[in-house]
């Protein structure tokens, strides 16, 4: 633990040493696997695609590439400072370090809540498909919150164990997720598609007031189509988080980074181009549109039908089920990531920092667990029924949860710049520490202001509570961490003035 750069502190005795999780337990494969099944593949193309399309029509590819775009700048400096801050707390590390221990807690506890919020969406997004597709396999019409239930129950289990069990059942997902969407794309090509292939789509100016969307939902909203884009990506960030566990970490977070956002960029414009050729530049806005009426279960399912045969539909209903799943674990673990560091540096209650004989966080984890059922109760008091848990759970939570991480990612950019003009002025570079960050924190602004401006788009309901108060809840979330910061800094200044400053290990230049 370090108080101060440069300055080497006084070993700990046994009694102070803070838990720790399990070194060297990942290597580059298993971080990926981490973070790309966190983004998601087979989720975000069946949810997020049909939602970029409501906003942006036939323009979703652009809008997927305007979202790569974005989001690889921001990655040049988190990358830079990932490099020199290993821990993990993640983004809240890298906040305290930059801007402050203030809003550096305010982060901490804004996107640890803004993680189980994904949790528990994601899982209102499985239990969606799982209910559709048991329906369609067996005749078999079950509640779709136990699904939901049950879900996090299995999730709750595998948390407590090693990282490693987590890391196998996510890469299992990862592969067959790719597999099937790309033989899906195959068989759209081969066919030319339902009236050839067009470029039109990977046009940027097509992601703002597209005509397709206009003409079929009334309105053209690219807030709501960058809603989708970067929901896709959330939890590309999470090889820090993952340091403590990984084998050589500094190395590590710039592969996986770099490999998760630009090769899900890639993936998520092919797929979302291979969705809007295979119903036609029109016809993509009327298949999604006839989803939400709850006509089909999923756009995709159609296709996968007219161009490849009715075996790749029950392929994409299983993994509709699976891959929601492993999803909405890898957004449990790292949210449960953050309430340790949290709690192992006197932010969050003491016992959330003990680890099980397997070094998992198993204390935050079984938090995590209570707090995300607590959020799926609460969805399903409002809406019990399927629809509702695909269209409130699955749309509300994360509307709220990618508007907090948004604003989270702009202030790591701005500590980004200051932790390398005053701490780490050594490592300072003219574009990966200043031109990028700038650009990445713009991209992040911009994409709120545009969410906040089109949530009424997307809910269906602007005067609902939950939407109508959305931005101020985010920023209740952050001043509740920052009050807590305030507190420690009147109350018990030794432990202030250690937040954020847990090291998994010397920080060095890597190569």
């Amino acid at each position: 633990m370090a108080v101060q750069e440069g300055v080497a502190p006084a070993a700990p005795s046994a009694s102070e040493t803070p838990h720790r999780l399990a070194s060297g337990a990942l290597g580059l494969p298993g971080v990926i696997f981490c973070i790309v099944t966190g983004a998601a593949p087979m989720t975000a193309m069946l949810f997020n695609v049909p939602v970029a399309v409501m906003g942006a029509g036939y323009g979703a590819p652009a809008a997927f590439l305007l979202a790569t775009l974005a989001l690889t700048i921001f990655s040049v400096g988190y990358i830079a400072m990932s490099r020199r801050v290993t821990s993990a707390g993640g983004f809240y590390t890298f906040v305290t370090r930059g801007l402050g221990r203030i809003p550096g807690v305010g982060s901490g506890v804004l996107i640890a809540l803004c993680y189980m919020l994904f949790s528990a969406s994601v899982i209102g997004v499985m239990g969606y498909f799982a209910a559709t597709s048991i329906d369609s396999w067996f005749g078999v019409d079950i509640p779709v919150w136990v699904y939901m239930f049950g879900a996090l129950a299995l999730m709750s289990v595998l948390a407590w164990f090693h990282i490693e069990l987590t890391t196998k059942v996510l890469g299992v997902s990862l592969v067959a997720e790719v597999l099937a969407l790309v033989i899906l794309a195959v068989g759209i090509f081969a066919h030319g598609g339902a009236d050839g292939l067009s470029a039109k789509p990977f046009n940027p100016a097509e992601a703002f007031g597209n005509s397709s969307a206009s003409h079929t939902f009334g309105a053209a909203a690219a807030g709501v189509a960058l809603f989708a884009a970067f929901w896709s990506w959330v939890g590309f960030e999470m090889a820090p988080n993952y340091a403590e566990e990984s084998r050589d970490p500094h190395r590590i977070a710039k592969a996986a980074t770099y490999g998760s956002v630009i090769g899900l960029g890639v993936l998520y414009m092919f797929v979302s181009y291979t969705f809007v050729s295979g119903w036609g530049l029109n016809g993509a806005a009327e298949a999604v549109k006839k989803q939400f009426a709850g006509d089909i279960a999923s756009a995709f399912y159609p296709l996968a039908e007219t161009f490849v045969g009715h075996w790749l539909v029950v392929v994409f209903q299983v993994l509709a089920i699976v891959s929601p799943f492993a999803c909405a674990m890898a957004f449990y673990n790292t949210g449960a990531r953050y309430l340790f560091s949290l709690a192992r540096e006197g932010v969050a209650p003491a016992p959330l920092a003990k680890t099980s004989k397997h070094h998992s966080p198993a204390a935050a984890s079984m938090t995590v667990t209570v707090l995300v059922g607590l959020i799926v109760l609460g969805f399903t008091v409002y809406d019990s029924s399927t629809e509702g848990a695909l269209l409130k759970l699955g749309t509300w939570a994360p509307l709220m949860g990618v508007f907090g991480i948004l604003g989270v990612q702009a202030l790591t950019s701005f500590a980004v710049i200051r932790y390398f003009l005053t701490t780490a002025r050594d490592g300072f570079h003219w574009f990966t520490t200043l031109v990028a960050p700038v650009i990445g924190a713009a991209a992040m602004i911009g994409a709120m202001y545009l969410l906040m401006e089109n949530r009424p788009a997307l809910s269906g309901d602007a005067e609902v509570p939950f939407i109508k108060y959305l931005p101020e809840a985010v920023v209740l979330m952050f001043l509740l961490g920052a009050g807590i910061a305030l507190w420690l800094r009147a109350k018990k200044p030794a432990q202030y003035e250690v937040l954020g400053h847990f090291e998994h290990a010397d920080p060095v230049d890597a190569v």
